[in-house]
């Protein structure tokens, strides 16, 4: 039995679906229907988006594809659901999809309302400012009075209004449903700046067929973990999303790319043997195969690889580590041990 309640989150309404038992088992659900349902954004670059080719990639996208390894030892049994920011907690919340990993910020509303678990944080963002050169400004301060283009249903909307209200300025704000219409109003002149999460903003600069003409202010309003969410009551399927992000972090602590994890199979350091040798603890535990780690790095690869190619120095974005280095090389992600 499930009793629906509408509960209001920022600006949008989210529906909560409380139980009065303990749900399905998803990772079960998931082998019998033979794919993983991941929630994704509907074209973010870098994130989630749809190449030339026709291939969806990007962060969120590659974590997906990790579950799927994990569970089948097969990065392509993943059905991407495109979800705009609206749809995300519905669907979760009605099954519609086992997992999101959408660019979704860890927020305490969001993780004591809406009847949902993050899973962890793989990617540290903060929200920023696109605006046209044109404007002649160089620090979110000098806004005052500016027209703003926002996505409705984000985070984006209370931090602004937090923002502006702290610093004595005005502004008028226009709203739209998905990011691509936010980058048209910028375009069209609807408004003078854009604000999002600011890795978003380089993506959506991308676009742009000036993109010269365009700058991303160095002010940072806010802090946005962003994470996968899963449903509450189903602690081993919470584990296996959570352990999987940690695995792609422990590779890279520990040098174990695509190319050399089976070189490293081999390994007698007793962390590597715990996490992909012949030692691996976890996976009978989780209801998954003791080599679910070892398929995740030999399919898609350990965190500082995902993070490369689709945002960093081998990507177009050429975005900076920064905080999501690793805890050793000054950054936030501190992959808990495996033991």
């Amino acid at each position: 039995m499930k009793i629906i309640n509408k509960i209001i989150t920022g600006s949008f309404t989210v529906i909560t679906l409380l139980s009065t038992n303990v749900q399905a088992d998803t990772l079960e659900n998931v082998k019998a229907k033979g794919y993983l349902s991941c929630g994704v954004h509907t074209g973010l670059p870098g994130f989630s988006s749809i190449s030339t080719k026709g291939v969806w990639e990007g962060l969120d996208v590659d974590f997906c594809r990790s579950v799927a390894s994990a569970i089948f030892s097969d990065p392509k049994k993943v059905k991407f659901i495109a979800l705009n920011a609206k749809e995300r907690f519905t669907s979760l919340q009605s099954a519609d999809i086992d997992l999101l990993a959408r660019n979704t910020t860890w927020t305490s509303s969001r993780d004591i309302s809406l009847g949902l678990n993050f899973a962890g944080v793989n990617y540290y963002d903060g929200q920023g400012f696109l605006v046209s050169k044109d404007l002649n400004v160089k620090d979110a301060l000098e806004l005052d009075g500016a027209t703003v283009c926002i996505q409705a249903g984000t985070t984006t909307e209370l931090n602004l209004t937090d923002y502006f209200k702290a610093n004595n300025l005005k502004y008028k704000s226009i709203t739209y449903d998905t990011a691509e219409q936010t980058i048209k109003g910028l375009i069209n002149g609807r408004c003078d700046v854009l604000t999002s999460d600011q890795s978003q903003l380089y993506s959506l600069k991308l676009k742009l067929k000036d993109a010269s003409k365009y700058e991303v202010l160095p002010n940072i309003i806010s802090k946005e973990p962003l994470g996968p969410l899963v449903r509450h009551g189903d602690e081993r399927w919470f584990d296996i999303i959570k352990w999987t992000l940690n695995v792609t972090l422990l590779a890279e602590e520990n040098n174990i790319t695509k190319s050399n994890v089976d070189k490293m199979k081999k390994s007698k350091n007793p962390v590597i043997k715990r996490l992909i040798g012949e030692n691996a603890i976890t996976g009978e535990k989780l209801g998954l195969k003791n080599d679910w780690a070892y398929q995740i790095i030999k399919n898609v690869g350990n965190y500082a690889e995902s993070f490369d190619r689709n945002l960093g120095k081998n990507s177009p974005l050429k975005i900076e580590r920064g905080k999501n280095n690793l805890w050793n090389n000054n950054g936030l992600m501190y992959p808990m041990p495996m033991r």
